[in-house]
């Protein structure tokens, strides 16, 4: 009688299973919390008033009027949804509207929307990598890049987190595999917060022959005078192949964006699966994504970007005078700092951030946990972001139950990491 593998015994056995069990428990699991409102600077989640220090809504355009607007239109327009993918029946003159103007911010000839980030990035490295190519990836990349790598097959050289050493030889070695090499990597880095040294990378793309793309999903809307992302900040949009940036975030809405050459993204429109195969994002999510890019590429738009980036080195410096251990700020090489709208706290052991969480959480301050394989092991962290929205009140406030909660901690569990 031939033996036959449980293949939900998983979902049963998983390491992380006693973990789990025991952090239910005590209700200290950080995550799937109940939000019983709009994502604004502070929300009602699960019955109790709490500061939002959780949201990629960098810019507050959630609760924006005129992005409410445009959804409720797009949706008298066409209804709730297409009910087809975007190769088929799924395609509307909003998508169009869309990709045009991601095109111009972006300073691309074209761009091509997908239903989500994620799928952007798997639907972009899926279709143009093969098996016969190399991927080079920065180990803290985004876990959709890993995905989207796998799905192509190619060969996949990672090099340590902004590392332009370990970049080099992961170039110098992908030479030598033969195909085509395309390096991939985040510039602002999802967990930390920091930016990828793109014009290096980009040099070093130049010299090794390999083609360069930029996830630019934390930093659009963000990063850059017309806020188009590092590749605008760091001068290097000349030189960046491809560039993805979802909607999720400074754009107030669900859906990815892949930008570059003309008959790249033609290409991607025709043999890529994720996008071929899914149905086309709702029309609310594709009329309040525009209504933001065009809110972004307005004078308002600045003033937006200049406020995130405040409040980002305000909270980033009151927590580092409490003594909180965060990441450094990206030194650019004129000797500038920045500090982007991601500004974790490193707590180093799995459980204290849980315990910290859940102490910071019911004192009315909701933040995120990143626990391994987010981070590296033994590199917890408590994900802080900021909007523009926030107010020096609100913050103020959230750095005082910081304080009053890292002395509570302190007392029970034992110090924290220190800057």
């Amino acid at each position: 009688m031939v033996t036959v593998t449980d293949v939900f015994a998983k979902a049963r056995e998983h390491e992380r299973l006693g973990q789990l069990r025991a952090a239910r428990e005590i209700d200290a699991v950080p995550f799937f919390r109940v939000l019983e409102g709009p994502t604004l600077p502070v929300v009602q989640m699960e019955g109790k008033r709490r500061i939002m220090l959780g949201s990629n809504n960098y810019l507050g355009l959630t609760g924006d009027e005129r992005v409410r607007r445009a959804a409720l239109d797009a949706v008298a327009k066409y209804g709730t949804g297409l009910t087809g993918s975007r190769f088929l029946n799924g395609t509307i003159d909003l998508h169009l509207e869309l990709e045009r103007e991601l095109a111009e911010w972006m300073c691309t000839e074209a761009a091509i929307v997908f239903t989500t980030g994620a799928q952007a990035n798997l639907g972009a490295l899926g279709t143009l990598l093969g098996p016969a190519d190399t991927v080079i990836a920065d180990k803290g990349d985004h876990a959709s890049i890993l995905d989207g790598c796998l799905l192509s097959r190619a060969k996949i050289r990672a090099f340590r987190h902004n590392r332009l050493d370990r970049l080099e030889h992961a170039l110098q070695r992908a030479g030598e595999d033969g195909g085509g090499i395309l390096v991939v990597v985040d510039g602002v880095f999802s967990m930390e917060g920091d930016v990828a040294p793109l014009p290096e990378i980009a040099d070093l793309c130049g010299r090794y022959g390999a083609r360069l793309m930029v996830d630019e999903a934390h930093a659009l809307g963000v990063l850059g005078a017309r806020g188009a992302g590092c590749s605008e900040l760091l001068g290097v949009e000349d030189r960046v192949d491809l560039r993805m940036a979802t909607f999720s975030k400074s754009l107030a809405s669900c859906g990815g964006v892949i930008a570059g050459p003309a008959d790249v993204v033609e290409f991607l429109r025709i043999e890529s699966r994720p996008f071929m195969f899914t149905a086309a994002g709702v029309p609310a999510a594709v009329g309040a994504a525009l209504a933001a890019v065009r809110i972004c590429r307005s004078p308002e738009g600045r003033e937006l970007f200049a406020r995130a980036l405040d409040n980002a080195r305000y909270l980033h410096a009151g927590l580092r005078e409490l003594g909180f251990q965060v990441v450094a700020p990206t030194r650019l090489a004129d000797g500038a700092e920045i500090v982007t709208t991601v500004v974790p706290v490193v707590v180093g052991d799995d459980w204290k951030a849980a315990f910290l969480w859940k102490a910071l959480y019911e004192a009315g301050v909701f933040v995120n946990v990143a626990l391994h394989p987010a981070v590296p092991p033994a590199g917890a962290l408590l994900r802080c972001s900021v909007m523009a929205t926030h107010d020096r009140t609100t913050l103020d406030e959230a750095l005082q139950t910081f304080a009053s909660v890292k002395r509570a901690f302190e007392s029970e569990h034992g110090p924290l990491p220190t800057a």
